[in-house]
This record gives structure tokens, sequence and C-alpha cells, in this order.
């Protein structure tokens, strides 16, 4: 399958590259990070270029997660390992700050290799540190998450002047459950994205990914969008679906064994580095973008904005 592991073996070990490296607690897997700031592959559809993860891998187990070939690159696969094999980097906040010293001030995301309010962050919490390690350092970032801890660090959050993406891509239920099976529910994500905005943090609603054929009926995203306005947040931000290398394989497998009718449509509308065609994505976020119009509400990513830093910066090398 095109989402199997890397061959990454050498004849005295033959574990996986993250097993050779890395301290094994249980199925989480322990790497000092080497960096904290990464390129963004350009085919996730968010704004930001450079992203801060805390955590490589989720348990939300998001079938199109863009994310998964990662887990590739350490010797794992990109379908069960990228759900149930954690990979966290406990030196996260040191490693950030050392990398900020050097940073030009460009806006950052966090989350984009795996949802930093998972599961895992309920035991390490590096979070805060990170929080206050970019809120040090000046630096614009936005929190890409679908998890309730994000509550926890609201006050962080808000005297940071971050914002925070909720992912709410659908609000039907029976979608959610088949495609991310361990995500909190979409009824939940709207109650925290309340939550967010009554806690005073600048809260907007990535409605990621826009699934083709499955939620995009015009009365699936009139739906949803309706919901969304009812929340109090600023912003919708909607991304079809990507299927880069890593994610299209395992996607296609589930689609092929849930609705085998479409896989060939699927095989015609996306491109081979995982995009969309141009046409069907400008009539979808179009869609969207017309809704948000009804109901007040911003389309589209926000112009993030710079704060002064607390510490000296040096300019980027």
């Amino acid at each position: 399958m095109a989402w199997d592991a890397l061959s990454l073996v050498d004849a005295a070990d033959d574990r996986p590259l993250i097993e050779r490296r890395a301290v094994m607690r249980g199925d989480v897997l322990e790497m000092q990070a080497r960096t904290m700031i990464e390129r963004v592959p350009q085919v996730a559809g968010i704004a930001q270029r450079w992203a801060v993860s805390p955590y490589r891998g989720c348990a939300h187990a998001c079938r199109g997660c863009g994310a998964r070939a990662g887990h590739r690159r350490l010797g794992l696969d990109a379908g069960r390992d990228f759900e149930t094999r954690i990979v966290v980097k406990p030196n996260a906040v040191t490693r950030l700050r050392a990398d900020l010293a050097r940073w030009g001030g460009e806006e950052l995301a966090a989350g984009v290799s795996g949802d930093c309010y998972q599961a895992a962050e309920e035991t390490y919490r590096l979070m805060p540190g990170v929080i206050g390690a970019l809120a040090e350092a000046g630096v614009p970032f936005t929190v890409y998450t679908k998890g309730p801890l994000v509550l926890r660090d609201a006050d962080l959050l808000a005297q940071a002047g971050a914002q925070v993406a909720v992912s709410i891509a659908f609000v039907d239920e029976r979608i959610r459950r088949a495609v991310e099976p361990g995500a909190p529910s979409a009824q939940a994500r709207l109650e925290l994205v309340s939550a967010l905005v009554e806690a005073g943090v600048a809260c907007r609603v990535l409605m990621a990914p826009v699934l083709p054929l499955l939620s995009d009926a015009a009365d699936q995203l009139a739906a949803t969008v309706r919901r969304i306005a009812g929340t109090g947040a600023r912003a919708v931000e909607p991304v079809v679906l990507r299927l880069p290398p890593g994610t299209r394989g395992w996607y296609l497998e589930w689609l092929g064994q849930a609705h085998p009718q479409l896989v060939a449509r699927y095989e015609e509308l996306y491109d081979r580095s995982g995009l969309p065609s141009a046409d069907y994505e400008q009539r979808i976020t179009g869609q969207i973008a017309q809704l948000c119009r009804v109901y007040g509400m911003g389309c589209g990513p926000v112009v993030a904005q710079g704060r002064e830093p607390l510490v000296a910066q040096l300019a980027l090398v």
C-alpha cells in the first residue's frame, strides 16, 4: 500500500528509525527535537508557511489528515501507526526558544503535524511553555486543534494575542464517526468555540476538510455554517480535502470499503500531488463564502497582527 512505512533499517538493527532514536513509553515515543520550526507543506491548504508541533501523529485518527506522511519518514506507517504511536518532543520548549532567537517574526502555526491538544498533552503539558515562548518573542501564531483541552490554556492564549482555529468540517455525526473516529463530536467542538470566544480568545473555525461527495452538498454546507455562526466565531476558513502521499492510500482504502462507487470520481478529481480540481475547490469555497456573508462572518484566513517582542530578537539567518 502507498501508506506503508519506508524502509529505514540497517543490518545491525532492523527496528524503525524512530525506535532506535527514541525513548519508548508504551505506544508513546519520546524523541529530542533538533529544530521546532518546520516548513508547512504547500498542499496543507493553510495560510502559514511555518509551523511548531510538539507532537507528531494524532490520536484523533482523522482519515484525511494531511500530516500522515511524516510518520513514514520515521520508519512507521502512515496509517495505524500515525494514530496510535504518537511522537513527543520533550525538549520542545527549550528548542523553540533557541529557534525563535533567530526567527524573523513570520506568523507560525501550532499543531500541524499532530493536534497539540490531543490526549498526550494532558501528560506532557508542553503547550503552556510553547505559548509562553511565542508570546515572549512577539511572534503571531495560530493554534489548530479539535481538542477541548485547549480551554485549559485560554487565559495564556488570550494574553498572548494568539488565534485558535477549531476544526469543524461538518455537523453530521455519522460522517464524523466514520472519518474522525477519535475526535470529539461536532457538537463538542461547537461548544468549545463558544467557550473560547467567551474567554476572550480570538477564535475562528477551520471548516476542513470538506469531503467531496460526502459532506459537500449545499444543505450540508449550509447546516454547518449556520451552526458555526451560532458560536460567535469571527470567521470560517474553508479547506477542501487534500490527499498528499501518505494520506491518499489510507483514505482511498477506507473509501473503497465504505463507498466503492466514489473511488473512480476521486481519482478524476485529484491530481498527483493530492490537490483537488481548481474548479471544484473554487465552487465549494465560493458557496461557503456566500453562506458566511449571510451570517455576518468573515471567510478565509485572518491576517495576523504582530506584537512587540518581550525579548531581543536576532534577524533570521
